[in-house]
């Protein structure tokens, strides 16, 4: 440490120029990172949805329809010259409306009702359509211009529009809301008007250096382009103010700032390295999830808290000893209080509290296993366009969910009695397949190949089932189940299915094995690192106890509101707020483990509370309002969700480890002395003082 924080002050230009330089590169670099907004890309590749479209990708050119469009008041003659034009739109694949199902020159009246009325019901024609993928913003905007405001436009594919539109701007919305309100709480509880801006300078280019070095990865997931800038910049900013306060400390008792700055490096270097690690251990769990994009945000995350670190420790000495004069000239008197007072509130509901969530736990921990969960993203905004849209197509011609067969090729029989199941059941609204819409006595050579080719590949026929049931749900994955029971009846093992309700069913049993791994990961991990910071055997389980509680009763909340829960939050969240809250839990315990050698434990409690308080309480608010802004500023349910766990469990973490831990700590007093090596408690109450 001494030769690398000699290198540092004698370099101390060049470590600022070679930081600014590559942030600045990065900066650059991060434009050229691609967001994938289709959360089903991040199923495993063992998921049976995703076989079936590689093997559809491969085996069909003709896209299954992804989006309706609506056309109120229209003529058949009028539909049809709309439909050509949307056919005409680069980037539409395929367009199917009544007229390729039956013949539209012959009367309505004698075709089959049911049929018609699925697209053409009271002058109004429902057209379906096959947006491309990864081109789905140029597309459906392209289609607004063609239907204009009194038609309606909705489905997977417009989603992913509204969910490309809305998350662009969203992070640099969130970060200019948060940024002037964490300036403002480190001014009042900082001594200097510059300091808030060197922690932020740091934190701010350790940012910028993640965000570019994503290129490395080729594309991120819009989870991670929205949280992990924000979850980056609150999380490790405790590192700055560790070394600045160090930095402070040391240049009240050696005049040469160089040296002052030595003993600072030195002295924080291990407080910061542990934050660190726990932190990094929390988000490296989401790497082992099945369901990618748990791996997408934890790596991206435990880059991000690497490269803090080693901002911190390089570049944040150089910039302050480059600008140590400013600070000095910047000195004002603390406005924030040391909140002298707050040892005595603790002392006087410690055993409350601890009753309290003693019996808040077990309630608690059974309860958020409980919850009612949400696998995809919904409708993004039910009160934008495609919200309005959704609701108006489903209202005049009913819901319709697609299941998509792929089934052996040749066995003609078996796929008409397959097709005639699939009508019959009570939840299939139509079905689409050549024996279908054909029938079985025209052999398919004798027909034009742009009518066969969207229902036979070379080795597979493709059969799709509409539904009238939403994407998710206990009913729609149950009708799920039913379709894939009546495929493999007729064709065993070799059928595949996908469609959006079956990709979101896959995803429900791919993310409900992966939470019990990645929780059992992170607390592993989390305590071997307490294990050796303190070198005790109890204080690990203390400390696990006190955030585990906290985390079980953030998500417990849902489940006693009745509200349904977006599962990826809840399944990141369990490792990103004990990986990020722990720190707290941390600084209170090894304050008390200092205090208690001198001290008596209740005296050593009042000190530890009156000495940590305040950085616990500046540090929570900060990771607090990061999720309190991501929830406001974005339109993504996934990450709305988010943001409202780090908000509640941030503060719930806070509240307890400043409450509920020292009653723990009191409570187990001696088995932490036996059980701790190099304790030496101090024997007895020699100091009984509540206020030190």
């Amino acid at each position: 440490m001494e030769i690398l924080s000699r290198g540092i002050i004698k370099h101390k230009r060049l470590v600022m120029l070679i930081f600014i330089a590559v942030a600045l590169v990065c900066a650059v670099l991060q434009l050229g990172v691609q967001v994938n907004y289709n959360v089903v890309d991040y199923l495993p590749e063992s998921a049976q949805s995703t076989k079936a479209l590689e093997v559809m990708e491969a085996e069909f050119q003709e896209a299954v329809p992804n989006a309706r469009v609506m056309l109120k008041g229209v003529s058949l003659t009028e539909a049809l010259s709309y439909k050509e034009r949307l056919a005409e739109i680069d980037g539409v694949s395929g367009v199917l409306w009544l007229d390729d199902i039956v013949d539209i020159k012959v009367p309505l009246e004698m075709a089959d009702t049911e049929t018609v009325e699925a697209y053409y019901k009271d002058s109004n024609a429902l057209i379906s359509l096959s947006i491309r993928e990864g081109d789905e913003v140029a597309v459906t905007n392209s289609i607004y211009e063609v239907i204009g405001e009194n038609n309606a436009l909705a489905g997977v594919a417009v989603d992913r529009a509204a969910a490309q539109q809305m998350t662009g701007n969203e992070t640099s919305k969130a970060v200019l809301i948060l940024v002037p309100v964490i300036i403002l709480i480190l001014v009042v509880s900082t001594s200097s008007w510059l300091e808030p801006i060197l922690f932020l300078g740091a934190i701010g280019i350790s940012v910028l250096i993640n965000m570019g070095t994503n290129l490395m990865f080729g594309e991120i997931s819009f989870i991670t382009k929205a949280v992990s800038p924000i979850l980056q910049l609150a999380v490790s900013l405790d590192y700055a103010i560790f070394l600045l306060h160090s930095f402070e400390k040391y240049r009240g008792q050696i005049p040469d700032p160089n040296k002052a700055m030595e003993k600072a490096i030195k002295e924080s270097f291990s407080a910061i390295a542990a934050s660190a690690a726990t932190t990094l251990f929390g988000f490296l769990a989401l790497v082992l999830m099945k369901f990618q994009i748990g791996s997408d945000l934890g790596l991206n995350l435990v880059k991000g808290i690497m490269l803090s670190f080693i901002t911190v420790i390089i570049f944040l000495p150089a910039l302050t000893l480059s600008s140590y004069k400013l600070i000095d000239k910047t000195k004002h008197r603390r406005i924030l209080s040391e909140f002298r007072g707050v040892n005595k509130i603790v002392s006087r509901i410690k055993l409350p509290v601890l009753i309290l969530v003693m019996l808040l736990i077990i309630p608690s921990f059974l309860a958020q296993q409980e919850n009612n969960f949400i696998y995809g993203t919904g409708e993004l905004s039910a009160e934008g366009r495609s919200g309005q849209d959704a609701k108006l197509i489903d209202q005049e011609f009913g819901k319709a969910t697609a299941i998509v067969l792929l089934v052996p090729k040749g066995e003609v029989t078996q796929e008409k009695l397959l097709g005639e199941e699939l009508k019959a059941h009570p939840h299939v609204t139509q079905v689409i397949s050549f024996t279908a819409m054909v029938g079985t006595s025209i052999p398919e050579e004798f027909l034009d190949a742009s009518i066969t080719k969207q229902f036979y590949s070379e080795n597979y026929s493709r059969i799709v089932a509409y539904t009238d049931t939403s994407e998710e749900g206990e009913l729609a994955f149950r009708v799920v189940e039913e379709v894939q029971a009546l495929a493999e009846k007729y064709y065993g093992d070799a059928v595949y299915s996908s469609g959006q309700s079956v990709t979101l069913y896959d995803m429900k049993n791919v993310v409900t094995r992966d939470n019990r791994m990645v929780n059992l990961f992170a607390v592993i991990a989390i305590f071997l690192v307490l294990l050796i910071t303190f070198k005790s055997l109890s204080m690990p389980l203390i400390l696990l106890i006190t955030i585990e509680s906290a985390i079980w009763i953030n998500l417990s909340v849902p489940y006693f509101t009745g509200s349904p829960m977006q599962y990826i939050g809840y399944l990141v969240i369990s490792t990103v707020q004990l990986g990020a809250t722990v720190d707290y839990a941390i600084l209170l315990s090894t304050h008390y483990m200092t205090n208690r050698k001198s001290l008596g434990k209740r005296a050593a409690l009042a000190k530890t509370v009156g000495e940590t308080f305040s950085s616990i309480l500046i540090s929570a608010t900060i990771l607090a309002l990061a999720g309190i802004t991501l929830w406001l500023t974005s339109s993504n349910p996934i990450v709305a969700e988010m943001g409202v766990l780090i908000g509640r469990g941030t503060i719930l973490s806070m509240l307890l480890v400043v409450a509920f831990l020292p009653a723990l700590l009191n409570t187990f007093d001696g088995v932490i002395g036996k059980t701790s090596l190099g304790s030496e408690f101090l024997k007895g109450e020699i100091n009984n003082e509540e206020i030190i």
